[in-house]
């Protein structure tokens, strides 16, 4: 049965109908009410075992009596239950992909020049250097320096003078980062729209605002150490913040991807005070050079 079907006939059978209060209550209650009965069901299973013998039939009962109650409630908030599906499939595909799409993954800058792309590989080093009581570090792209020395600009030594990392799992990864698109001298100049769109300082600035948000979600979470997953409402707010950007096709999971990889890298090169970070975009990996 498809589930418009369900929840058309699942509508004939409500003893509740209409747009009140009640009516709307009904089901929601309804659904509290049948959660409580399956773990009721279970615990009764974890008591008796094999000796409760109705219950795969109590369960199934149960969760149709759910099912019920979601087309009602889909309904009455003038909801099509199929819709729904559909948008809840979509939504965890994004967050748990059912495969690899690297062979699949397209650059943003592919019909761009040479030489308004990022390199495919390449290796940046952070090297430490003490100006009074600051500690500087020096970023440079396959032996050459580029940008400015960084400090933690902070009160405290929290790291974060190596927060380009973290900019270079994102082009690892998601292949997007207008901040070092800048510093590495490969804006994309060639299309006035997107120079300024992509590339130019809003883009900068949204990017930097992620950065600053995943830091203060990974510092109250061990900088992500030993985290197998990143807040989902996080993910969600970082993909709200691009919507209107190239990389608001990446999924939330290229995210999550992008965000526990450079944090594993920015704690290892922070422990040793510095390191060379390599990059590949074609294999969507970040790590530090041994």
């Amino acid at each position: 049965m498809e589930l418009q079907t369900f929840q058309r006939e699942a509508a004939k059978t409500d003893q509740a109908a209409g747009e009140s209060e009640k009516s709307i209550l009904i089901p929601l209650l309804g659904l509290a009410g049948e959660v409580g009965t399956l773990l009721s069901e279970y615990k009764k299973f974890l008591r008796d075992g094999h000796a409760h013998l109705r219950f795969k039939e109590q369960v199934a009962e149960d969760l149709g009596d759910l099912l019920w109650y979601v087309a009602n409630a889909a309904t009455k908030f003038g909801f099509d239950l199929e819709e729904i599906a559909r948008a809840n499939i979509e939504k965890t595909r994004s967050r748990w992909p059912t495969s690899d799409k690297a062979g699949q993954y397209k650059l943003f800058d592919d019909r761009f020049p040479l030489n308004e792309q990022f390199p495919r590989k390449f290796r940046v080093s952070f090297s430490e250097a003490p100006e009074g009581d600051a500690v500087r570090v020096v970023i440079a792209k396959d032996g050459e320096i580029v940008g400015d020395p960084l400090t933690d600009n902070a009160r405290e030594d929290d790291g974060y003078r190596f927060h380009d990392v973290f900019h270079l799992s994102y082009v690892a990864v998601l292949g997007w980062s207008p901040i070092i698109r800048k510093l590495f001298g490969v804006k994309r100049k060639s299309d006035s729209e997107t120079d300024e769109v992509e590339d130019g300082a809003r883009a900068r600035i949204i990017e930097e605002m992620i950065s600053q948000l995943v830091y203060t979600y990974a510092r109250e979470h061990n900088y992500l150490e030993g985290v197998p997953g990143v807040d989902y409402h996080l993910l969600k707010t970082i993909q709200a913040l691009v919507a209107d950007r190239e990389v608001k096709i990446r999924s939330l999971a290229d995210w999550e991807k992008a965000i526990l990889d450079g944090y594993e890298v920015w704690r290892a090169v922070r422990s040793n005070g510095g390191g060379t970070v390599e990059v590949d975009l074609l294999e969507r990996r970040i790590a530090l050079a041994t």
